[in-house]
């Protein structure tokens, strides 16, 4: 399994959560579990997907999602998740 963790945070409001969901889907990316808060207004969600089935590279991945945070009004990342666990260990 090829894990990536995808952060999304921005403004909330009605559709994020479809259009980021949407956008991994149209690469072939399963949702394996969804954390998501809305704190005074302001939305944040992390998934951890899987996209060992994805013809797609990282790369392209990023990108097609910043497109998708970008026409939604939020920021969306993207990044392999032992990098992301690295990053994140205390």
């Amino acid at each position: 399994m090829k894990k990536i963790v995808v952060t999304v945070l921005g403004a909330d409001r009605v559709g994020i959560i479809a259009g980021v969901s949407a956008g991994l889907a149209s690469h072939q990316i399963n949702i394996l579990s969804v954390s998501q808060a809305i704190v005074d207004g302001m939305f944040n969600m992390v998934l951890i997907c899987d996209m060992e089935q994805s013809p797609d590279t990282l790369a392209v991945i990023q990108e097609e999602l910043g497109r998708v945070g970008e026409a939604l009004g939020v920021e969306v990342r993207a990044q392999l998740a032992d990098v992301f666990y690295a990053m994140h260990r205390i």
